[in-house]
């Protein structure tokens, strides 16, 4: 299947594979925007369906508002296209993450991405106002489940009262227990399900997922795009070997040096990677020197 079809795929501006853009930053460590949309058209043009700026992998939490904004203005206009852009818009306070929501609206972005409220454990009224109060921009809005770093569990039954309550649309799945998917299915049959883990692809997809916001497709987008389109179409014949060669790599998107790991195998490919923002710290010698095996493991075999 090629990048051409890729539009049967997507039929809400949430859908398909939608890239959780890593962010190029110079030797100084300043935003390189000029390199950063060229990414963004260049993850569209191997087929990927849309990006995800100022996620966790775009390290949007050492970004100034200055240069959130920005970021989200370069995707839009990289793109040509606002539906293809999903801003994060989390945030600590409710108030905030709205107003980036709506700054995402106002750009053209076609949905949002939000984290339940993270300062603390919020409770489940406490994380249903967050996300009516942030629907309120009148965006499309994204639950992330990533119950690991907020310590905020989205469970398939606070979903479905999100949902039923109108506040969100979608969610992005993280917590790895792939057992979920059926039990939202269940509560929720609406609420569009989205692969929010590399690792967890395959077994996603075959649950019914609409959409995955992926990591390595940074570094190897044209063989994600190969393999979302047989996993969502359930060519195992295609998706099941082409899954067990990358997977060496799709699960450093669940370790804690996601970051680093993605930008050191886009490096090595040839794409715009470079270094991080304090304080994430480089890799070590032992975890570079894995990353650095199975990237050019994949690279040799003609993946890109």
């Amino acid at each position: 299947m090629t990048p051409a079809s890729a539009p049967a795929f997507r039929t809400r501006p949430w859908h398909g594979l939608m890239v959780a853009t890593a962010l190029p930053f110079r030797e100084d460590l300043s935003v390189d925007l000029d390199a950063y949309g060229e990414h963004v058209a260049g993850l569209l043009a191997d087929g990927c369906d849309g990006v995800v700026p100022n996620g966790s992998l775009g390290e949007y939490q050492t970004l100034t508002d200055d240069e959130r904004s920005r970021v989200v203005h370069t995707a839009v206009e990289a793109a040509g296209d606002g539906d293809r852009v999903m801003p994060g818009v989390s945030a600590y306070g409710s108030a905030e993450a709205r107003r980036w929501a709506e700054h995402a609206a106002e750009a053209g972005a076609g949905s949002v991405l939000l984290l339940p409220p993270n300062a603390y454990r919020a409770d489940d009224d406490a994380v249903a106002a967050h996300y009516a109060e942030v629907a309120r921009a009148g965006v499309p809005v994204v639950a992330y489940n990533n119950p690991y770093d907020t310590k905020v569990d989205l469970t398939p039954a606070l979903l479905a009262r999100l949902h039923h309550e109108g506040s969100i649309v979608a969610v992005k799945e993280f917590s790895g227990d792939v057992r979920r998917a059926y039990e939202i299915a269940e509560l929720a049959p609406s609420l569009d399900l989205l692969i929010g883990a590399d690792d967890v692809l395959l077994e996603l997809a075959l649950a019914g997922a609409v959409g995955w916001i992926a990591g390595y497709p940074n570094a190897l987008p044209r063989s994600c795009v190969t393999l979302y389109r047989a996993a969502v179409t359930h060519d195992l014949a295609t998706a099941l070997p082409l899954y067990r060669e990358l997977h060496p790599l799709l699960r450093w998107d669940s370790r804690t040096e996601f970051v680093q790991a993605i930008k050191r195998s886009m490096d090595l490919a040839g794409r715009p990677g470079g270094p991080t923002r304090p304080p994430r710290a480089p890799l070590t010698t032992e975890q570079d020197a894995a990353v650095r095996a199975a990237t050019e493991k994949v690279l040799a075999e003609g993946h890109r």
